[in-house]
């Protein structure tokens, strides 16, 4: 069965619930979704996956240090990502604040590592992102970008 790593930094709560929204979506497209904390990850569960979604509040329009040095550490297994599918989502505290700059740090190093990012053309381009505490749309699009995921996981494992 495919698997789905969900990543996640989160201080107040609102990067773990979008977490489970993610989550919620994958196993909708019956495929297997773990979810952990970043100081419970190792950097070998990043081989271990079919995808990777990492999710980090917005701190100075960048993923949080936690994050950054689980991304930093996976020079480790470089090379060995090529061809997962990955995904981001982050929270932050208010419009314009770097939410989009969050999500593409995040994209960035999936892309240096050979992952494959799917887009969508619809409203939250790089990954889904929520101001505060994720309302009712933030959580459906993270059970979007979970099922996007899901559903390319499925193709490229098929």
């Amino acid at each position: 069965m495919a698997k789905v790593l969900i990543v996640y930094d989160s201080r107040s709560g609102n990067t773990e619930k979008m977490a489970f929204a993610v989550a919620e979506g994958v196993k909708a497209k019956k495929v297997e979704a773990i979810v952990k904390k970043v100081e419970d990850t190792r950097v070998e569960d990043l081989t271990d996956h079919d995808a990777i979604i990492m999710g980090s509040p917005t701190y100075y329009g960048q993923m949080s240090g936690k994050l950054k040095e689980l991304v930093d550490k996976s020079v480790e297994v470089h090379g060995k990502l090529e061809g997962k599918v990955g995904g981001a989502f982050t929270s932050s505290g208010g419009t314009a604040t770097g939410a989009e700059t969050t999500l593409l740090s995040i994209l960035q190093a999936m892309l240096v590592h050979g992952m494959i990012v799917p887009g969508t053309s619809n409203f939250k381009h790089y990954g889904s992102a929520a101001v505060g505490a994720p309302n009712k749309d933030d959580m459906e699009d993270c059970r979007d970008l979970g099922k996007r995921v899901a559903v390319l996981v499925l193709k490229l494992t098929a």
